[in-house]
């Protein structure tokens, strides 16, 4: 198993928070109508997410699926499930009512499976926290 710096898996939370971040405050205010709203729902996802997106990231690094497109579509799977979970008891809370949650949550599915897999492929070619030999093996696949 390539050795692979846990400042890695760090920048991927980060990028990924910043990104997420932006997805759930804009779908947050279409659906509530209120702006103000879409950014404390956002924010209080961001301690949250990234907690949890960096033991999602730990926990796959540990599993012996080789990296290809069909470990990413899992991979992509499996967060999605954590994270709509988190959306949509978060968006509960904070607005009070169970249906804009859960219409928050289902709306992310979708924009967050597609952003989250290109997400993926393109750390995928990152060299940011890995090692040389494996450096070398990604860009040999990739071109």
């Amino acid at each position: 198993m390539p050795n692979i710096s846990h400042k890695r898996h760090l920048a991927k939370t980060i990028t990924w928070r910043i990104v997420g971040t932006i997805d759930t405050f804009v779908l947050s205010w279409l659906i509530s109508g209120n702006p103000l709203i879409g950014l404390k729902i956002g924010f209080s996802e961001v301690v949250t997410k990234m907690l949890l997106y960096y033991l999602h990231e730990r926990i796959w690094f540990n599993i012996g699926i080789r990296n290809s497109r069909k470990r990413h579509i899992i991979k992509t799977i499996t967060w999605r499930i954590i994270g709509t979970l988190d959306t949509i008891l978060l968006s509960w809370f904070i607005t009070g009512n169970p249906f804009t949650g859960i219409k928050i949550g289902l709306a992310e599915v979708i924009t967050k499976m597609i952003l989250y897999y290109f997400h993926e492929r393109a750390w995928y070619r990152i060299n940011f926290g890995l090692e040389k030999s494996e450096r070398k093996k990604r860009w040999k696949k990739i071109l």
